[in-house]
């Protein structure tokens, strides 16, 4: 979990800078969509919809769209038809990657993910060839500002958690996927903000990066988070402290 809380934190400071994109609110949307037409609209009875929800508040989605967004993955309100697809392959410095799209247009998403492999010398490949380095677990970013990060901690092990992971700005918390939704419960009725929490997908076979590959592998996940039908890009990469700090900077 090494690389991946070392990148929540990255992604934790370039927030405010990721929500003025113009594709941000196109994307949450799109996720609240296929999460309701996979398990309905109501977020209260649907678990992936109450999260894809939660991201979208969190990041001041306006309600309207949020509601619109809903209604078409209900049948309610006309819109695209879209589709999750996961892409794999290896990145710079043989990297395992696995990318999570949702998207209305195949051969558009995947040439743009393929491009970005072929752009920084990884190579696309067939499903499953990476995924068996990876496991399913729920992830709980919660904002380390203000709060006691070992109270945490102990609050998040007696509520079943896995492992949690102490850093500057987020604190990490993870779980089994059956223990996630009470995990998190649990987390709120405590007070904790935790709205960033999602059902991720983390490397069993972590692999050590130098700090050039780790600039490297940070561009190429930067790029491919850019891309309007990209969700998440997973990777088995653990970075080194002073290049993701580096990195964090720039």
């Amino acid at each position: 979990m090494a690389g991946h809380s070392k990148w929540a934190n990255i992604k934790h400071r370039k927030g405010a800078a990721d929500k003025r994109r113009a594709s941000l609110f196109t994307k949450l949307a799109r996720v609240i969509t296929v999460a309701a037409r996979e398990g309905g609209g109501d977020p209260e009875m649907n678990f992936n919809l109450r999260l894809a929800v939660d991201k979208a508040r969190a990041a001041n989605m306006p309600k309207d769209n949020i509601e619109r967004a809903i209604a078409r993955g209900t049948g309610a309100e006309k819109g695209e038809q879209l589709e999750r697809v996961v892409y794999e392959g290896y990145g710079p410095a043989s990297v395992a990657i696995m990318v999570a799209t949702t998207t209305d247009n195949r051969n558009r998403t995947v040439g743009l993910v393929r491009s970005a492999f072929n752009k920084y010398g990884g190579n696309l490949g067939e499903n499953g060839s990476v995924a068996w380095q990876f496991e399913q677990r729920g992830v709980i970013q919660v904002p380390a500002d203000g709060i006691d990060p070992d109270d945490l901690a102990l609050a998040a092990i007696d509520a079943g958690a896995l492992d949690v992971e102490l850093g500057d700005e987020v604190v990490t918390v993870v779980t089994d996927p059956a223990a996630f939704r009470g995990v998190k419960a649990a987390l709120t009725a405590a007070g904790y903000n935790t709205d960033d929490a999602t059902l991720s997908m983390v490397s069993t076979v972590p692999m050590d990066l130098d700090d050039d590959q780790t600039l490297k592998v940070l561009k190429f996940i930067d790029i491919l988070e850019d891309i309007d039908d990209v969700d998440e890009v997973y990777t088995n990469a653990s970075f080194s402290d002073a290049a993701v700090e580096q990195f964090a900077m720039s």
